[in-house]
C-alpha cells in the first residue's frame, strides 16, 4: 500500500525533470536580461550609466534600474542557473536559493529608499515588484516539483 505521501513513479520523474527545466528557464531568463542590460537600445540613460550604486542608473526597458553592477549578478545569476539545471538536486537548491534570495531582496528594496547610499545594486520600485514576483516564483515552482529525491 502506497503512502499517502508518495508520487507514483512516473509523476516523480516528470516532477524531476520539472524542477530542472524551470531551473534552466530562469538561468536563460537572467542571461538574457544581463546582456540586455548592455545594449543601449534597452536601456535609457546607458551613456551614463555607472558600475553600481543609485547616482546614475539605467533604466532597463524603461522601467528597471540597472548598472553595471546589476547586469553581471544576472549574467552569473543566469549561468549558475544553467550549471545547477544539470541534476535536480542542485536545479532545486537554486530554486530555493534564487527564491529566497529575491524574496530578500525586494524587501530590502522596499525598505531602503531608492536615492539612498545603501541602495548599491540599484533597485527602484518595478525591480522591487520584480524580485518578489521573481522570488515567490521560484519557490513556488521548486515546491510543485514534488518531494526531494536524495539520490539526484
Amino acid at each position: 500500500m502506497a503512502h499517502a505521501h508518495q508520487i507514483p513513479a512516473a509523476d516523480e520523474a516528470a516532477a524531476r525533470g520539472f524542477a530542472r527545466e524551470a531551473a534552466f528557464f530562469f538561468g536563460l531568463v537572467f542571461i538574457a536580461l544581463g546582456v540586455a542590460g548592455f545594449v543601449p537600445a534597452t536601456v535609457t540613460g546607458n551613456e551614463t550609466m555607472g558600475f553600481a550604486g543609485h547616482e546614475h542608473p539605467g533604466l532597463l526597458f524603461g522601467l528597471f534600474a540597472v548598472s553595471t553592477l546589476h547586469n553581471l549578478v544576472h549574467l552569473g545569476f543566469g549561468l549558475a542557473g544553467l550549471v545547477m539545471a544539470r541534476a535536480t538536486a542542485s536545479a532545486r537548491a537554486f530554486l530555493i536559493g534564487g527564491g529566497v534570495l529575491y524574496l530578500l531582496l525586494g524587501v530590502y528594496g522596499l525598505i531602503v529608499a531608492d536615492n539612498s547610499a545603501a541602495n548599491l545594486v540599484p533597485t527602484n520600485t518595478a525591480d522591487d515588484v520584480l524580485h518578489l514576483t521573481l522570488g515567490a516564483t521560484m519557490l513556488t515552482l521548486e515546491w510543485v516539483s514534488g518531494p526531494p529525491d536524495f539520490g539526484d
